[in-house]
């Protein structure tokens, strides 16, 4: 490996240019862990890691695209794509709660763009992701005259045990030799709705991924655009049409027509006793939910505090329940907690709300079954309403599907989990939420067995840990693995020191 190679540029890491890492010959690499995937996820777990394993260890950070640090949400350049948390409960480490807010304030106020960097403001999420990169720059120059941290751009396409370790293949011929590794390969693209004829789905008019930046490129202001889905990702993309100046109708379509709802004002909760308990059956947990909710708005509240009260304890709820129950919630209450749970800030939901008095964005409930090529040019989309029996029809120019990330894993054509599933090392969780994982985040192969040099982080998890999309529940689940992690890794000795005393004694 040359120096050039292997040199890494901190500043340009901050600024967001390239390059971030090398991407040349790799040479051979001493045991240590690597992070498959250098978003928000993979990230955070390396500075944890680096916080808590012995000098020694090598810590290698991995990613296919040209910026670390930030994934898909936290690289938008659109300033109106906020964070859906306040800026006073984003830091990356639990031990300092205010620490995003803290480097907020300490930015110029021309890079601030006139935000106000408020524990209570919902400021641009692109601002969360230069966060990120600050962090990643600090410790790349606080370990730059060592071979502890390194960041290597490439794609991992396969992962393979290999004598007391594992052997990870990136292109161009490349491989990394380490202990043990962790997936954080984030989200995939929605999955297309099954329609008779899939051909639609191979034409220009329709866009797969509504994270890509072509996605509304060339894209006429006045024609008509269906997107797929009601959700977070449909809310963005909307905001993204109109700050592009479109003028034509919007027509968001999902099987039941929920849209998020938005964060409650500052006023205080009303001063309710603490919940004595929860029930981990379906029916019992909706029924408590909806009792709690209106002693709420009794009190002059409403139904945020009850949702919120649950934060801190979804998780352990949902590994309460039993698998039918799991699929249960899935089947019929997902849709509605998602829509309470996951909210919009105020201002994004008052676009949204002016652009549907307009009558430009409009909202549908139903399945879509057939995808027709008129002779304008447009596509004309018949779907069956919800609680219909006939079709009802959709004309659009551009069909975007913003249905929510693809977490079947059995169909997910990557090649790094095509490879995975082959080969036994990994398996698809009961309800086809992401991986199956042990609460340990270690990876459970086909035959169920437990995987100690294999393990995952991030949304990947979700079928074990349900919720871990947002900032906090990522937080907090990269904080516990890096500590699993580095309770697993021995320390290097050199050359020159005596041995353990296990080892004199032959053990």
């Amino acid at each position: 490996m040359t120096a050039q190679d292997k040199a890494i540029q901190p500043a340009e890491i901050q600024a967001g240019h390239t390059p971030l890492a090398f991407d040349g010959p790799l040479g051979p690499l001493s045991p240590g862990l690597a992070i498959v995937g250098a978003g928000f996820s993979g990230t955070l777990l390396a500075l944890h890691l680096l916080q808590r394993v012995p000098p020694q260890t090598r810590v290698v950070l991995i990613e296919r695209n040209a910026q670390f640090g930030r994934g898909p949400a936290y690289s938008t350049g659109n300033s109106s794509h906020v964070l859906n948390v306040p800026a006073g409960k984003m830091s990356a480490f639990h031990s300092r709660p205010l620490d995003f807010l803290q480097w907020l304030q300490g930015l110029p106020p021309e890079e601030l763009s006139g935000v106000e960097a408020t524990a209570t403001t919902f400021v641009p999420r692109r601002m969360f992701g230069r966060y990120i990169r600050h962090l990643l720059n600090q410790e790349v120059k606080a370990r730059n005259h060592g071979d502890q941290f390194e960041l290597i751009r490439g794609d991992v396409t396969d992962i393979a045990p290999n004598g007391g370790g594992l052997s990870l293949t990136l292109d161009r011929n490349r491989s990394v030799e380490v202990d043990r590794a962790v997936l954080a390969i984030g989200n995939f693209p929605p999955a297309p709705p099954p329609v008779a004829d899939m051909s639609f789905y191979d034409s220009p008019s329709y866009r797969p991924d509504p994270w890509a930046a072509d996605t509304l490129d060339d894209l006429d202001p006045d024609l008509p655009v269906l997107l797929i889905g009601t959700g977070l990702t449909t809310i963005d993309t909307v905001i993204s049409l109109l700050d592009q100046g479109h003028r034509g109708p919007i027509t968001a379509l999902s099987r039941r027509g929920l849209v998020p709802h938005r964060h409650a004002s500052s006023l205080p909760p009303p001063d309710m006793p603490e919940s004595d308990s929860f029930p981990t059956r379906v029916n019992e947990l909706a029924r408590a939910l909806r009792d709690g909710s209106r002693r709420c708005r009794e009190l002059g509240g409403n139904w945020h505090t009850v949702i919120d009260e649950l934060r801190p304890i979804t998780t352990e709820l949902w590994q309460a329940m039993c698998t039918r129950d799991r699929a249960r919630f899935l089947r019929h209450m997902r849709p509605w907690w998602d829509v309470h749970r996951h909210r919009v800030a105020g201002p994004v939901a008052d676009r949204i709300d002016a652009a549907r008095a307009s009558g430009q964005l409009q909202i549908r409930a139903g399945r879509i079954r057939e995808y027709r090529q008129r002779p304008d040019g447009l596509i004309g989309i018949d779907y069956r309403p919800r609680f219909g029996d006939g079709l009802d029809s959709i004309t659009a120019g551009r069909v975007v599907n913003c249905a929510g990330p693809d977490a079947d894993y059995s169909r997910i054509r990557d090649p790094l989990v095509r490879s995975l599933l082959a080969k036994g090392l990994v398996r698809p969780d009961p309800l086809c939420l992401g991986l199956d994982v042990t609460a340990n985040c270690a990876t459970l192969g086909k035959d169920g067995s437990i995987s100690r040099r294999l393990f995952a982080v991030g949304p990947v998890t979700k079928g074990t840990f349900w919720e871990m999309t947002a900032v906090p529940d990522i937080r907090q689940q990269a904080e516990f693995l890096a500590g699993g992690l580095a309770s697993l890794t021995k320390p290097v000795r050199g050359p020159d020191a005596p041995p353990s005393p296990g080892a004199a004694r032959g053990r």
